[in-house]
């Protein structure tokens, strides 16, 4: 299984001789046969280029980004036939990603998930962030990383092809403090696994917490994703109120319908009358994972007996965030026309516990001047 870590010293280097280069790569697509990526111009969005990379891997499999929002806008993969299947939810350009807030295959913070009416206490200062969602804070705010433009750049690992991806977030961004510098590293390795490595600093006390929202439709979202049989390596999970909130219990899995310790369909319980099923109006809730948090682990798997196609999630982080697809409700039309119904995408957000900052018995999501935030995600494909 694929795993790195990179430098501050050389990630600043390629960042600056990306952006004297990136000039020139402006005028029209190229492909870049020192990374095997192809990058071409995508738009823009108030004077700030927007680009599209593809990545092709040894085997053929490919997945396009975007430095809007750092965006993962499709993710091919072979089925059990051996045919190319897209993975991911999205759209064909940038101006429907403008035009529909979606957070379709981005990196959301600096807090993903969310915290209780926008406020959190750190060092015995109170902040008061943005609040986006009812009373309370969700994914970064109004202008959260998702809808940021980022500086990006192809690389060439041994282990496959990569864009790296940098965002400066100013002190003060939504209501958060000190200035993060953030870099996002996604890698198509020739083994076919999606990874994504997150690096933050900060010059001032902040709390953090990244991950990729990528929406999962093992079927090439040809129907829903209620078929697929997932396994969550959790025994337990953070119960929330009725606006999404954790109450700060940890509770067992055990004789509920949030038991995913056994591969289970997605849809099979999702409509019991079970009240923490009734406050995400299906599943919507953080899972404690049962690994270390500290070194990478299984966090899940996820099949679909249509294509055939399994994904195994691998973490370093405490916990993932199931979102069974709730909020589409058939009023957008993705990629190839296709229209998003309810249900028609799992999400497996691995993270740091939502509202963390108002929980001192949850894991810190504390990030201090002098410390590094780092942490990978990987997404194994394949197929049985």
């Amino acid at each position: 299984m694929f795993t790195k870590k990179r430098s501050l010293t050389m990630i600043t280097l390629v960042l600056t001789i990306t952006a004297i280069l990136g000039v020139a790569a402006m005028a029209s697509s190229h492909a870049d046969t020192n990374t095997g990526v192809e990058m071409e111009p995508w738009g823009g969005i108030n004077g700030q280029p927007v680009y599209l990379y593809t990545l092709t891997n040894s085997k053929g499999s490919t997945m396009k980004v975007t430095n809007y929002g750092a965006r993962i806008t499709s993710l091919k993969v072979p089925d059990k036939e051996g045919k190319m299947v897209d993975v991911v939810l999205g759209f064909d350009n940038l101006q429907d990603y403008l035009d529909n807030h979606t957070y379709f295959g981005a990196i959301v913070g600096r807090y993903g998930n969310r915290i209780s009416d926008g406020k959190f206490t750190l060092d015995g200062e109170q902040y008061s962030l943005i609040r986006n969602n009812m009373d309370n804070h969700l994914h970064g705010g109004y202008k959260g990383f998702d809808q940021r433009v980022w500086r990006g750049e192809a690389v060439k690992t041994s282990e496959g092809v990569s864009v790296k991806l940098n965002y400066l977030s100013k002190d003060g961004e939504e209501g958060y403090p000190g200035n993060l510098e953030v870099t996002v590293t996604y890698t198509l390795t020739n083994d076919d696994e999606f990874v994504f490595d997150i690096e933050a600093t900060t010059d001032e006390a902040t709390v953090v917490n990244l991950t990729n929202h990528n929406y999962y439709n093992l079927n090439g979202a040809k129907r829903d994703a209620m078929d697929h049989e997932l396994m969550i390596n959790a025994d337990r999970f953070t119960p929330i109120d009725d606006e999404w909130i954790p109450t700060g219990e940890i509770r067992p899995v055990e004789s509920t319908p949030m038991d995913f310790t056994a591969p289970t369909k997605v849809g099979k319980r999702i409509n019991n009358d079970y009240k923490q099923l009734e406050n995400g109006a299906g599943y919507d809730h953080n899972y404690v994972l049962n690994g270390s948090g500290v070194k990478m682990d299984l966090a899940a798997t996820a099949y679909s007996p249509v294509s055939g196609v399994l994904m195994k999630v691998y973490t370093d982080q405490p916990g993932v965030q199931f979102y069974s697809g709730n909020f589409l409700d058939g009023s957008l039309e993705g990629k190839n026309g296709i229209v998003y119904e309810k249900r028609y995408a799992i999400c497996l957000e691995t993270q740091h516990f939502p509202d963390s900052p108002n929980h001192p018995n949850f894991p810190s999501t504390v990030l201090r001047p002098g410390e590094k935030y780092s942490t990978t995600t990987v997404f194994d494909f394949s197929t049985k």
